[in-house]
């Protein structure tokens, strides 16, 4: 079509960005830098929430290696003004040949971080299965997202809802937000 994607990209309200094989920003539209500041030059890392980061770094690495194709994960990054921002990414390896040279990424979603509830005294991957169930997921989601299998999962929820007092997904939820007391 001879369209300049990379100007059109600039100017749409959907943060976007580029990160090259080594993790560094190299392109981020307007949209991404009103939301976390211009990290043009800095490790893509440097926007993630300090929990996030392993799990940014692991979805990278396997793009770069090749072998994931498309990535769609929730990751909290640290917004321009300091506050915590949970982003939708979808992003897939950049290619030249057959070499994977880059990634790019859009942010589908931003949304407020569901607030932690350390009153709970939870396992921290209780209160990830919570957060991430406060986000809507299903088993087969946060099995995804986490790089583990459905049963385990499930055990975490079993182990998440007695630990709240709990029947269902739901009332925890509810009983987390207070909604349900």
């Amino acid at each position: 079509m001879g369209a300049n994607v990379e100007r059109a990209l600039e100017h749409v309200n959907v943060p976007a960005y580029v990160i090259d094989r080594a993790g560094i920003v190299r392109w981020m539209n307007e949209a991404a830098r009103w939301l976390v500041g211009d990290r043009i030059g800095r490790q893509f890392t440097s926007v993630v929430a300090p929990e996030d980061t392993r799990r940014a770094q692991e979805l990278f690495a396997r793009k770069i290696l090749g072998n994931s194709e498309v990535t769609d994960a929730s990751v909290t990054v640290i917004g321009l003004d300091g506050a915590r921002v949970l982003a939708e990414i979808s992003s897939v390896p950049l290619r030249r040949g057959e070499h994977v040279v880059g990634v790019f990424g859009l942010a589908s979603a931003v949304v407020e971080e569901p607030e932690p509830h350390p009153e709970l005294h939870l396992t921290p991957r209780q209160a990830e299965i919570l957060r991430l169930l406060e986000r809507g997921r299903s088993t087969d989601q946060i099995a995804e997202e986490l790089q583990v299998c459905r049963a385990t999962v499930r055990n975490h929820i079993r182990g998440l809802l007695r630990a709240v007092g709990a029947s269902s997904r739901l009332q925890a939820v509810a009983l987390v937000r207070g909604d349900g007391r």
